[in-house]
């Protein structure tokens, strides 16, 4: 590979090291605590003068003053001190560590733990190993990677460089942790479903495709886990949960990332209300493992998840917001001359509910910053929701949203095969009139549910999202380890 200065001066101190007899990439390593355990101890330790073994990443300068020298090192857990001393390392090794080491490499430091006459904790050293000679130069500016594409597409370098990062992905971890035990304590069981299907279904999306040469068959990457999640309900199972990627043939944006993570749970002889409480439940958790508390700063609002959430009829927050009767304007052509009557600026839609899905996502979902239920969805948004009894037009469903993002999405579950087909067929003409993203006909689901699937509610949870609000982060890219990114022009 070709090399620029930078990195061919680093290259040429490894040579010098091999020629030297020092391996620059040993295959063993020794550590006997990470930083974060010894600072934890480090009176104890210091006081017994015991020898410690610590391993980590040189960040930051290396000062070298007369016979003293003093560096940082990182292992991910924290970051301490190292001093070191001529007379104790040795010649050689002071001299490598002068002309030989550079910021990033990862060494192997073996001393005992001192305050230096400032108070820094630091481990005085008596021996050292290099583990790895690094090629790659620290950015510029190294305490800092700014250029949030460069982020993005090196989040090794990111996470090196940017400690708020590692926590960001810290808090992941453990809303997820929080999230299983709320779900594992209520009874459901972690399951897992293809992800390569033979039909694409459980969602609105268009998929990405793809071929399995062998059985000469086409595939799609699930766009969710519904409808076989819902195959175990019929299978007995009495609540199953996932936590998986999905992948949906969309835009980029900042809150939609083609492959993402969700949560989708069944819980037989529940519904849309059982699946209320469940969200509650589940954010207050998520929310408390991230921050110590069921409430999230976002952008500079607090954000409440500990009371009971704002419940309201989509047909209700449309007309509080936009002045339009969606019950009274119920077919494409009259919801449109509503919509251009009162003057409101919506991009025309192929099909009645999806015009009421548009008219919905701008004037009403930006203003549901606190946490919001949003019920009762039109039949036309909902092929796999049951209807309301007394509004047939209308299902049990709701959509969680907070911060004007959507979080959640739930269903009392269709489980009638005569109404689910019908609605299959209504899709089906939907998507041949140039709805791309209309649900296929997924006849193996409609004999499932021949066998019979007791009343179910049902739920998805968008993971990254979720993390975007209780982390305080704007974009789904800073909550996703390795978002997608354009490919860069050669």
């Amino acid at each position: 590979m070709e090399l620029n200065e930078l990195q061919s001066q680093r290259a040429a101190k490894l040579e010098r090291l091999r020629t030297n007899g020092i391996e620059p990439y040993p295959t063993r390593a020794q550590r006997t605590h990470t930083i974060a355990t010894a600072l934890a101890a480090f009176d104890q330790l210091a006081d017994a003068t015991v020898p410690i073994i610590l391993t980590g990443r040189v960040v930051g300068a290396r000062r070298i003053m007369g016979k003293i020298a003093f560096a940082h090192i990182d292992d991910g857990t924290a970051t301490i001190q190292l001093w070191l001393s001529r007379a104790e390392v040795g010649d050689d090794w002071f001299q490598r560590f002068r002309d030989d080491l550079d910021t990033f490499d990862i060494v192997e430091v073996h001393g005992t733990l001192r305050r230096t006459k400032a108070g820094e904790a630091s481990l005085f050293v008596t021996a050292m190993h290099l583990l790895t000679k690094t090629i790659n130069p620290p950015p510029e500016k190294w305490a800092g990677l700014s250029d949030v594409e460069e982020r993005h597409r090196q989040r090794y370098l990111d996470l090196i460089v940017n400690h708020d990062v590692r926590e960001v992905f810290r808090a992941r971890a453990a809303a997820i942790t929080a999230m299983r035990h709320v779900l594992d304590t209520q009874g459901f069981l972690e399951v897992e479903t293809p992800v390569l299907q033979p039909l694409y279904g459980g969602a609105a999306a268009r998929p990405f495709t793809t071929y399995h040469n062998t059985l000469g068959q086409n595939l799609y990457l699930r766009i969710a886990t519904e409808l076989y999640l819902k195959r175990l309900i019929v299978g007995g199972f009495p609540g199953v949960y996932e936590i998986g990627k999905n992948f949906r043939n969309e835009g980029v944006d900042r809150s939609h990332n083609p492959e993402f993570t969700m949560m989708e749970c069944y819980q037989a002889y529940g519904d849309y209300t059982t699946m209320m409480r469940l969200v509650e439940d589940l954010m207050r958790a998520m929310c408390q493992a991230v921050n110590g508390a069921t409430s999230a700063t976002y952008q500079g609002q607090s954000i409440d998840f500990g009371p009971a959430w704002h419940c309201l009829p989509m047909a209700q927050a449309i007309s509080a917001r936009a002045g339009i009767d969606i019950v009274a304007a119920n077919d494409l052509a009259s919801l449109q001359q509503a919509i251009t009557a009162a003057g409101l600026h919506v991009e025309p839609k192929t099909t009645w509910g999806k015009q009421v899905d548009e008219l919905f996502s701008a004037y009403v979902q930006p203003h549901l910053v606190q946490p919001t239920f949003i019920t009762e969805y039109p039949v036309e948004l909902s092929p796999l929701a049951k209807r309301i009894p007394d509004r047939p037009a209308f299902t049990e469903r709701f959509e969680a949203f907070a911060v004007g993002m959507e979080i959640g999405n739930a269903f009392t579950e269709l489980n009638d095969p005569f109404d689910q087909e019908q609605r299959f067929l209504d899709q089906g003409r939907d998507f041949a009139a140039g709805d791309e993203e209309a649900h296929q006909m997924d006849v193996d689901f409609l004999n499932a549910l021949m066998y019979g699937m007791p009343p179910t509610g049902g739920l998805g949870m968008g993971i990254d999202r979720i993390l975007m609000v209780l982390t305080d982060r704007p974009n789904i890219r800073e909550v996703i380890l390795f978002p997608h990114m354009r490919q860069r022009e050669a």
